[in-house]
């Protein structure tokens, strides 16, 4: 095992050593029959290792209806196919803890990965983070609604003074509410007694509310309640198993971001200044994380992983990435599938074919080399029509499928 340079996989003696002693995925998007598979991953490097804490036991959610959206039902009789680069890539992603770029042109199941690596590995439901040219690191980390916390001090402040038999000013937060603005501790803050509501009938009984005094806010839950994990926020937390992130269409962002996950992907951790400014009265705050009805509880408004997230980056190649950013990445290029690829997704979506979906895949990769790559969306969508009994006839059948199959970079009509 010392001479691992790079070299012919074959032996001397003309033998292929067995990949699959460390191929923990091999690309079938199928998930596992007992254990997760993720569990016979072997310790990261000593470098790649983080020490978050406390851990979240609880499993990750799943979302087996987007797997099946995505991938086709979980037990069709169809196997996905992967290349060997792709299985070799992959894990070693996941034996590295490093994230993987994915590069390719638009339509060939480059976020597809993501769910299928998930699905295999049992991680649960993928994060994912959509990319536009607004797109900051804080969009991914979390998000505060101020001005939602403003406007609940304003509602409370408006309550005390019907409470105190004040004017009611329509202005906005009175002055004792000042100190429940956002950069300031939630102790401020008051909840509403739902028993000093009067009723109907004692309209003209004597007012005592404001002889009462309010009660105290639970201050923990109150701030929490105004802060929102991104997915990238949301796969950091520190969790025994890595959850699976998708960053996707990396290429819309701005040149900046790129540089700015630098330290996130190098650190593992994040802070949240909100709750950081507060730790020593609140040093625990539960917050809501970017799953469904997902919270999570922040300790000293730190988060660190403890495992790293399983990240996929999904790019076209329109823009040169820095190499600082290249380095502490992996990337696999996705060669548009071949017809037994195409197969495959097809049956898995649509049930097996017949001797027409052959010859649709044939004419399909014919065009794709004339008129540049097509999208297997392009397919998918023609097969669909074609098997569907309320489908196109025959005589507007060919003209349906000139206008489906158009280039995707916007020359001419394909």
């Amino acid at each position: 095992m010392a001479d691992r340079g790079l070299h012919d996989p074959s032996a001397a003696d003309g033998t292929v050593a067995d990949p699959g002693a460390w191929h923990i995925y091999q690309g079938t998007g199928r998930p596992p029959e007992g254990a997760p598979l993720i569990g016979q991953l072997p310790p990261p490097p000593p470098w790649r290792r983080f020490a978050g804490a406390p851990l979240i036991t609880e499993p990750a959610p799943r979302d087996d209806a987007e797997f099946t959206r995505r991938l086709g039902p979980a037990d069709d009789a169809v196997k996905r196919s992967a290349s060997t680069q792709e299985k070799d890539m992959v894990n070693a992603a996941l034996f590295l803890r490093r994230p993987l770029i994915v590069a390719g042109p638009p339509g060939i199941g480059k976020s597809s990965l993501a769910h299928c690596v998930s699905r295999e590995l049992g991680l649960g439901r993928v994060l994912r983070w959509s990319i536009t040219s607004r797109t900051t690191l804080k969009d991914g980390l979390y998000a505060y609604d101020a001005i939602g916390r403003v406007q609940e001090a304003a509602a409370r402040g408006a309550w005390r003074g019907s409470a105190a038999g004040t004017a009611l000013s329509t202005s906005g937060p009175t002055d004792a509410d000042a100190d429940a603005s956002p950069d300031a501790g939630p102790e401020a803050d008051a909840t509403p007694d739902a028993e000093t509501t009067p009723h109907a009938d004692a309209a003209d009984a004597p007012d005592h509310r404001a002889d009462r005094p309010l009660p105290e806010p639970d201050g923990t839950q109150e701030l929490g309640a105004y802060i929102q994990l991104g997915p990238l926020g949301t796969a950091l937390l520190p969790r025994p198993e890595p959850r699976v992130l998708l960053i996707d269409e990396f290429d819309k962002a701005d040149m900046d971001l790129a540089g700015d996950l630098l330290s996130v992907f190098e650190e593992g951790e994040y802070r949240i200044p909100e709750l950081a400014r507060v730790r020593s009265r609140m040093p625990d705050v539960e917050v809501h994380t970017d799953d469904p009805d997902g919270t999570a509880v922040i300790h000293h408004g730190l988060v660190r992983c403890a495992a790293f997230p399983v990240v996929v980056i999904t790019t076209n190649g329109e823009r040169v990435l820095p190499p600082a950013f290249l380095r502490r990445c992996l990337y696999l290029e996705l060669p548009p599938p071949d017809a037994g690829q195409l197969a495959a997704m097809l049956a898995a979506h649509l049930s097996e074919g017949d001797a027409g979906r052959a010859t649709l895949i044939r004419d399909f990769l014919a065009r794709s080399r004339t008129t540049g790559t097509l999208a297997a969306d392009q397919l998918l969508a023609s097969e669909f029509l074609r098997t569907t009994p309320a489908g196109p006839d025959e005589n507007s059948w060919n003209g349906l499928l000139h206008s489906l199959w158009r280039r995707l970079d916007g020359v001419g009509s394909g």
